[in-house]
């Protein structure tokens, strides 16, 4: 038992030092100028053992995107029976606010870092289905503890659907007009804006 803990633990670290490589790599010279060799080489690891972990170099970043969904969603199951409408924006803007320099996501990535990745979406079919299908699974999460608040299967649906996207969108948005308003304020906008109307809020 102890030997299996040890792989794996062994094996999540290579895993993140190859995503933390990726991010690096992402953010200095776009995804597209990127190679999986490139990759490999930072996060000191054989191309073979790159490929061992992941299919594609896009794939890649995976892990880092995971990590800060997870904690959105640990923070989004711990809102007890408070009203959503109040504590939903508190939870998103809490997710995604930077220390007072401005450096730092939810996720530990580098706001510089998060931006090179995202840059990458408009650009790159692969890194936009990696990031599309995070925000999935991410969303179906919650839909499933929205559902064990007692909320009913269509409110829970589409409060899910909404909370997910505020994020996503305005991680886009940012990276878009990184000088205009900062991803904490951009996603709580997105937010009420999209929830107006929602049922199971309160």
């Amino acid at each position: 038992m102890e030997t299996s803990t040890l792989t794996e633990r062994r094996r999540a670290a290579t895993e993140r030092d190859i995503a933390d490589a990726a991010a690096a790599l992402f953010a200095e010279q776009s995804v597209a100028g990127v190679t999986a060799e490139q990759i490999a080489a930072r996060a000191g690891v054989s191309v073979r053992t790159f490929y061992r972990y992941f299919a594609r170099k896009e794939d890649a970043i995976t892990p880092i995107l995971s990590v800060g969904a997870q904690r959105w969603q640990e923070a989004f199951a711990q809102v007890g029976e408070l009203s959503l409408r109040e504590r939903i924006p508190a939870v998103i803007h809490a997710q995604l606010a930077e220390d007072g320099s401005g450096e730092r996501s939810s996720d530990g990535l580098e706001l510089d870092t998060m931006l090179g990745v995202l840059r990458g979406l408009d650009d790159d079919t692969a890194m936009r289905d990696v990031w599309l299908r995070v925000n999935d699974d991410s969303e179906r999460r919650l839909r499933a503890i929205l559902r064990e608040r007692g909320i009913a299967v269509w409110d829970a649906a589409l409060l899910a659907a909404v909370a997910t996207a505020s994020i996503r969108v305005g991680l886009e948005q940012w990276a878009a007009d990184p000088d205009g308003a900062r991803p904490a304020e951009r996603a709580v906008e997105a937010f009420q804006a999209m929830s107006q109307g929602l049922d199971g809020l309160d």
